[in-house]
This record gives structure tokens, sequence and C-alpha cells, in this order.
């Protein structure tokens, strides 16, 4: 019984064998240590937990050796080997079971030690280690023990049938000499095994470190991301702020003027009233003396002649929102937020920061190598995300420019573009009609939107290049085709129907409809001109230069930053001097508009060209060399 109790002490919950190197759990709890580690990596929950209590461990415990247990169990081991792990009791003893030491393949019986002493020593009687499986130790044909392994039929044969029966003549051994050679071989695929299960362990940490890798950069990812969106809301809600401002402004601007002229209009009431007053009260007397004479309403100026009557106070007279002001504002306004996002992005601290890595080069996704990436920790750490792959999905210029100019998503702002020409030059139908006036308020038009006609439908030419096919050979064109310079040199490109003579170049894209805005930055030194033409412009002579025609349109910087505007060989100067090398253009194809404004700050109206456009429109730009300086336009 003492016996018994021992050995349950040392007997693994999980094998029931045994301790084979016990280890013990800072639960209490021992068990073999490859029963323990076996059943930790089968187990699903992310924490370990011993199988006895259910403690569990965040960290998987480091498994110590109990040596003491360790010790007891050797000790109980090499005291009953033959008992270990049988569980098969002796057959004679009927009162209590007692474990058996041999089985009698002869007797079909287990035995103990006492009765194995007096067991037959015949060598019929042949003895095997304990077993219940006492069928398969003997042949079925001749009823004798198995004692040999046929190679050829990969069978247990007995003597006879070694001798005398079907297995005569095939290759056999003894059976313990052919269970060695098989255990030699199972040996080697037991080693082949050990070393697979090692691979697919070792698979299994780089996945969970692949896991833990990819957790801590979605992390490092969102928070800067969010970071990155929580910066755009607030330039947004900056520029909101400024368009509001600037409409406020404008609002009360044009609130004062309208009560200074219903001051003045309420002035001219009481004197026509007096006026009025007077002359019933002439035409009430009867005396006709009286009425001859009376001198002031024979006066010219006592009524309003046609002349004074052109010149009077107008509805007009009051002015509007400048509601293209305000367009560009909120246009140039975007534009400059997904610009400062594009170069972030273009600096390696800016990559980081969206994306908290350092191998923008060696992070393209490649889906053939997806499943080595499931594999190794090493490859899945360059595969997360491609800085310029993301960069370009989050704050591509086009595409983000669009999206945020879209009418769809606009149509509830109260900014118009359908009238903001004729907000500015009244009654001009065709080109010769063209009003180079520098607009001011006494100038705007009586045609007054309303917020139902108001809308922001309006295409950024974010993609607008350079046609280096019609460059002239005085200047020369970028790479990106966004930039044309003054050059000293002939670039002697060859001549063709679409070039130009002079220092001039045409954009490749044109308009022959719709709403487009773009922007521009001119060089501080030299001279150039910037606008829009007709496709059919001369490209030779006097009158292929820019405004000295009636099929285009420009504006011409001169020296010390002076401006005008031109437009069929008539030009005005404008009356400021610019501070300011970037400037917006605004074109209403179907209204015939073609406004030009300064991005300074605040944004500055310069002029608005209106016409009757009959063929699609290029942008058109044109360089001149002032005071030995070269020039230079960039898109």
């Amino acid at each position: 019984m003492a016996s018994a109790d021992l050995r349950a002490e040392v007997t693994c919950s999980i094998c029931t064998e045994i301790y084979t190197d016990p280890v013990t759990l800072s639960c209490g709890h021992s068990y073999c240590r490859l029963c323990i580690t076996r059943t930790w990596d089968n187990q699903e929950e992310r924490e370990s937990s011993c199988p006895e209590c259910r403690r569990k461990f965040r960290v998987r415990p480091e498994l110590k050796r109990n040596l003491r247990l360790s010790n007891i169990a050797e000790s109980l081991r090499s005291t009953h080997p033959e008992q270990e792990g049988t569980g098969i009791t002796c057959t004679y003893c009927i009162q209590s079971p007692v474990p058996a030491v041999k089985t009698c393949l002869m007797c079909e019986a287990s035995l103990c030690e006492d009765h194995l002493r007096m067991h037959s020593k015949s060598a019929e009687h042949v003895l095997t280690e304990p077993t219940t499986s006492l069928e398969n130790r003997k042949c079925s044909v001749h009823k004798k023990v198995l004692e040999y392994y046929c190679y050829k039929d990969a069978a247990c044969i007995c003597v006879s049938c070694r001798l005398d029966g079907e297995h005569r003549g095939h290759q056999v051994e003894t059976l313990n000499e052919a269970s060695e050679k098989k255990k030699e071989k199972l040996r080697n695929i037991q080693q082949r095994l050990t070393s697979q299960r090692e691979e697919a362990e070792k698979r299994v940490q780089n996945l969970k470190e692949l896991r833990r890798i990819v957790q801590e950069k979605a992390a490092g990812v969102t928070e800067r991301v969010t970071a990155l969106i929580r910066d755009i809301k607030k330039q947004l809600e900056a520029l909101e702020k400024q368009i509001l401002s600037e409409i406020s402004r404008q609002e009360e601007q044009v609130s004062l003027r309208v009560s200074d002229l219903i001051r003045q209009l309420e002035i001219k009431k009481e004197v026509l009233s007096r006026k009025m007053g007077n002359i019933e009260e002439l035409c009430d007397t009867t005396d006709p003396v009286t009425v001859l004479q009376e001198r002031e309403s024979d006066r010219v100026d006592y009524c309003d002649t046609e002349d004074t009557e052109r010149r009077d106070i107008k509805v007009y007279d009051a002015g509007d929102l400048d509601v293209g002001l305000i367009s560009v504002t909120l246009y140039s306004g975007l534009t400059k937020i997904v610009t400062r996002i594009t170069r972030r992005r273009r600096v390696p601290e800016a990559s980081d920061m969206l994306l908290g890595v350092n191998m923008a080069s060696d992070m393209l996704l490649d889906v053939n190598t997806a499943s080595d990436m499931l594999l190794d920790v090493n490859t899945a750490s360059d595969m997360l995300l491609d800085v310029n792959t993301a960069s370009d999905m989050l704050l591509d210029v086009n595409t983000a420019s669009d999206m945020l100019l879209d009418v769809n998503t606009s149509s509830d702002m109260l900014l118009d573009v359908n009238n903001t020409a004729s907000d500015i030059s009244p009654d001009v139908n065709t080109a010769s009609d063209i009003s180079l006036d520098v607009n001011t308020a006494s100038d705007i038009s009586p045609d007054v939107n309303t917020a139902s006609d108001i809308s922001l439908d309006v295409n950024t030419a974010s993609d607008m290049l350079l046609d280096v096919n019609t460059a002239g050979n005085r200047v020369s064109v970028s790479g990106d085709l966004k930039t044309v310079y003054w050059s000293e040199l002939n670039q002697r490109r060859p001549e063709t129907p679409e070039r130009f003579l002079d220092s001039q170049v045409l954009s490749s894209r044109s308009f022959s409809s719709g709403r487009h805005y773009w922007e521009v930055e001119g060089s501080e030194s030299g001279g150039w001109m910037v606008g829009m033409t007709y496709p059919s412009i001369k490209r030779r002579g006097w009158q292929s230069g820019i405004g000295n025609n009636n099929k285009s349109w420009g504006l011409w910087k001169y020296d010390d930053n002076h401006y005008s505007v031109t437009h069929d060989s008539k030009s005005i100067m404008l009356r400021h001097s610019s501070s300011c090398h970037r400037f917006g253009i605004f074109l209403d194809y179907e209204a015939g508009r073609l406004s030009f404004y300064e991005l300074c700050d605040p944004i500055r109206h310069l002029h608005t060209f209106t016409a009757t456009f009959t063929e699609p429109l290029h942008a058109v730009f044109r360089l001149y060399r002032l005071n030995l300086e070269n020039s230079w336009v960039r898109i």
C-alpha cells in the first residue's frame, strides 16, 4: 500500500506514468517537462495555464527541474522497473491484484514474481514482457509462438511457417533482430520529425513575433494617421474661418455702401419733396404775377436732365459679393493644404511620421511572396507598408483636389462662380467689346445672385503640362513639363507648324467647356506673360505674341514688379505693384470670363476679361529678358 501511495505521488497526471524530467509550476503542481510543454503548445488560449488548477500565466513560466522529485522517481523506477506503466496484473493472484512481471505465451497467462518462480522452465513456455494481446503472439495456422519476421510478406511467423509453410525460402530474421532494425529506422524518422517539429515551432514563434510587430505598427500608424488627419482638419477649419471672414468683410462693405447710398437718396427725396411742394403751391396760386416772378423752378438744374439721370445713383452702385475672389481663396487654400501634405511625404521624417518605418524602398507588397511572409518575420517586417504607395493613396493631389472641390459635396456652400464676371464688368457680349478697366464696386453689374444660384462646380487643372512641340527655341522646359525658362542658348528644336518663333509655349491641355482654376508662379527677375489663347494664334510675327491679337488674353509682368493686362493690342496698367509672385487663373468658358488673382494675403482680384469664346483655350506662357536678367514661370 505504501509503495502504491508513493507511486501515485510521482505519477504525472498528463501521461499517468512515473515522472520523466519532472518540473514544478509556481502553483505547486508537477509534470513531466515534455508533457507540460506539449500541453501548452496545443492550448488555443494566448495565456498558458495549469492543467489541474487552471491557474493562468500571462507569460509562459520558465520550467525548472525539481531535483528532489526527479531523484524519487528515478529511485522508484530502478526498484520496480518491471512494474512501470504496464497496468497488467497476475492472472493467478485472485485475492488482490499484483502487478505482473512476465507473460507466458504458451499458458496465455501473466505472472507476478512469486508465480514466475513456480512456472515451468520449458523452452515451449516463451516468456515476454507483460501483455494482454496474447492472440497476436501465436501463429494462427500452427498455433505456435511467433519467432521470426518475413520481409517479403511483412508478417510475423512461427518456426513451422519458416521451415514447411508458405514462407519457406523467404528472407526472415528473428523478431528481435527485425525489431532492432525497424527501431533504427524509426529513430532516423524521429530525428527528421524532430527537425521538422523544431522548424514548425520556429515558424510558430515567427508568426507570433510577426503578429506582435503588426499590432505595434498598426497602433503607431493609427496614431500618426490620426494626427495627420487632425492636422488636415485644423487647416480646413482655419481656411473655413478665413473664407467666412472674407464673406463677412465683403458683406459689411456692401452693407456700408448700401447705407451710404440710402442716406444720399433719402436726402435727394427730401429735396425732391420740397421742390414738389413748391410746385404744388405755385400751381394752386391764383395770382399770375406771383407765379411768373418765381425764378427757382426756371433753373436748368431744377429737374434732372437725361445726362444727370445717367449719372444718378443706381441700385448696382452698391456692389455685390466678389464671389470669384471668395472661390479662388477657397481653391488656393485647398491647394496649399494638399501641397503641404505632399511635400511632407517627400521628406524622410515625414514618411516616418506617416508610417513609423525607415524602409521606404524595401516595403513593396509582393503577392508571390505572401506565403513566405507568414513564415519569416524578417521578410514580413519588410512587407508591411509602402511609404510611396500609402502616401499616394492618401495624398494624391489630383484626386484630393477633385474630391475636395466636387460640386456634389459643395452644393450647400454659399459661393458662386456662375456669375463671377457679371459681378465685375457689365453689358459685354463680344470679344470686340472687352472691358480693360480694373473693377471697382461702382463697376459691378446689376445682376445680383441669390443663394439658390450659388455653386462650386470648378475643376482644378492640376494636370496641366507644357507642350514642348510648341516651345520656341529661346525657352527651355523642365523634365516634369511644369516650368518654362528663358534660355540664352538656342534650343535648336525642329521647325514645325505648331512651334512659336518667339519665346512662347502653350499647354498641352485645352478647355472647351466648364469652369477651371489653376495657379502659376513667376520669377521676380525678368519679364513674363501668362494667359489663354486659341490654338489658331499665329506662330510667327508680332501678332503671335500674347495680347497682340483678338485670339489671346494675358497678364504681363514687366519692370519693377508692375503689371498690366492686354488683349487685341489694347493694354491697361494695373494700379499697384505686386510683392507676390503667385497668381490664380480662373476660366468660366460658357460665361466667357477669364479672371486673374494675386495670391497674396489677402487674395486680390486683378482683372476679369469677358468674351464669347469660339475655340478651345490653351494656357500660354511668354518670357522676356529684361535688364540682362532671365525669367521663368512655373505651373
